[in-house]
């Protein structure tokens, strides 16, 4: 198989004596990966000549972390995220990560086709992992509609973001993103959405500017959980007229959760992804006499200054009710934060996280006892790869699968920091947190490119993943309720049923004439 490069995988590789660690069971195995795929998974097997062979003796063998949310190099609000591709995949996989879906996103007016074919231009020669790409819709009109549908039948897009707030950036009206959200139904794609109220914030940013609140605190005080749990609730409901699946990116507040468990007990087709800023850390820090450092926990939706929170998104996380796992990996050095140091509407919005996702979930997870290390598995790889339409390709450790893998050492400690991370920003909000669970070595496709504390990487290693539309896993509800549900949508109602049309005699009594309008 030739990547986008030309690079044939060449890459094999025998993983030796440790414990594997599937989302469904664990169980004492060797790993063999051949040209970049699995080949054998199980007990004692033998070693083929000229292989290269990794202990991973007393330590897990997991399937690589899939982190479904990034956005490297992303031009925003004035400038350009500091991680590139390059940098960016290295911090992934140096922290067990080793296949990210960024964002690509077009300004008001442009081609959806243009901005994606901009970020594979970005993307191909620099990353060291493999990678995928959403596509935001900033806009809407028949053409929008035309190339959504090409993007996802030709170029393995099947993945749509709308944004409900950056009002007059990115944000969409309730109207346009019922009809995007009727197209993604309509071509197979799963509608994503940032959930807050964007016309709420606008004023009430305005309101904290005229009191005098110009720090990092004014970005939490003008967009508080009410305007998520607000936004996230309506998101839904424009998602079930559309008879159409939602993802609900970045879930930061209890608000926000609880819309979707409400929404998910009465059966509607909607994901929830926390990401490690939200279950590792809070809003308190807004509040910090440092502005650079209540600046660098500056992102959107905002942390929460509720310090419950992150145990609560945990807590469900471990109970099945959110899915996914993500970081918004957005980075912004302190003198691009500095553009916001009179008025916290001008600082860049974004914070770490590719690199230090899967030790934060293992700490405030696994070593806490709120997830087994098959849970673990299941949210920070495997629901990911079932979500998005590749799974078994990815997400599970056994034959046919690409060998992504990581050796993790769950008694192995580190601690977080700017200076010893990977990353290309100054700052880590999860500064001085000693974490427990650590990435030994990760296997891409069967390369090893992070090992003994080292990167071994390459340019433009990584591949682009294209990913299916018509997900079983997320459109089989959807589809049967096509077929039962009276309340789908007009035109597949059963018309001799309630729900739809009434056959009636016309009315002929009398009807009032307005007055015509001078």
């Amino acid at each position: 198989e030739v990547g986008p490069q030309g690079k044939t995988d060449m890459a094999s590789v025998f993983v030796r004596g440790g414990t594997v660690v599937n989302h469904d069971r664990s169980f004492q195995a060797d790993v063999y990966i051949e040209n970049g795929i699995i080949r054998e998974v199980g007990p004692q097997l033998a070693v083929p000549n000229g292989v290269r062979v990794v202990d991973a003796t007393g330590k897990l063998v997991i399937p690589g972390g899939i982190d479904t949310h990034t956005h490297m190099q992303l031009p925003f609000m004035g400038t350009v995220a500091v991680d590139d591709f390059y940098v960016g995949t290295q911090a992934a996989v140096a922290g067990g990560t080793t296949m990210i879906i960024d964002f690509a996103i077009e300004s008001r007016g442009e081609s959806l086709l243009a901005a994606y074919k901009r970020w594979r231009g970005w993307a191909d020669p620099k990353v060291v992992c493999d990678y995928s790409l959403h596509v935001a819709v900033t806009w809407w009109s028949d053409q929008v509609a035309q190339e959504m549908e090409e993007l996802t039948r030709d170029h393995g897009v099947n993945s749509f973001k709308t944004f409900m707030a950056y009002k007059d950036v990115f944000q969409l009206d309730d109207g346009a993103m019922y009809q995007a959200y009727k197209q993604c139904a309509k071509i197979g794609a799963l509608a994503q959405v940032h959930a807050e109220n964007g016309d709420l914030i606008a004023e009430q940013s305005k309101e904290c500017i005229a009191k005098g609140i110009t720090g990092p605190e004014g970005h939490e005080l003008c967009r508080p959980e009410e305007v998520e749990g607000e936004a996230t609730a309506r998101a839904i409901t424009i998602a079930n007229r559309a008879n159409c699946p939602l993802y609900v990116v970045h879930v930061m507040s209890k608000a926000a959760a609880h819309a979707i468990l409400d929404a998910r007990a009465k059966g509607s087709v909607v994901f929830g992804e926390p990401i490690a800023a939200g279950l590792g850390t809070d809003g308190t820090k807004y509040w910090h006499h440092c502005w650079r450092h209540a600046a660098g926990h500056v992102m959107g939706p905002p942390l929460r200054p509720d310090p419950t929170t992150p145990e609560y998104l945990m807590n469900l996380l471990a109970c099945g009710d959110l899915l996914c796992t993500g970081t918004d990996n957005c980075t912004f050095n302190a003198d691009q934060k500095a553009m916001g140091k009179d008025d916290f509407r001008k600082i860049p919005n974004g914070v770490n996280g590719v690199e230090d996702r899967m030790s934060v979930i293992w700490e405030k997870g696994v070593y806490t006892g709120k997830l087994s290390p098959n849970k673990f598995v299941e949210v920070t790889s495997t629901n990911a790869a079932k979500v998005f339409n590749i799974y078994p390709r990815k997400g599970i450790i056994q034959a046919g699968s690409d060998g992504d893998i990581v050796i993790w050492d769950p008694e192995a400690t580190r601690v977080i920091s700017k200076d010893t991370h990977h990353h290309a920003v100054d700052f880590n909000i999860f500064e001085g947190m000693t974490v427990h669970g650590v990435a030994v070595t990760t296997i891409s496709r069967g390369k090893v490119v992070w090992e003994a504390g080292k990167l071994q990487t390459e340019k433009g290693w990584g591949r682009f993943v294209p990913r299916p539309p018509h997900c079983k896993f997320v459109y089989d509800a959807i589809r049967q309720r096509e077929k039962v549900n009276p309340w789908a949508l007009l035109d597949e109602r059963d018309k001799s049923k309630y729900g739809g049309k009434v056959e009636r005699a016309p009315y002929d009594g009398p009807v009032l004439v307005l007055p015509s309008s001078q």
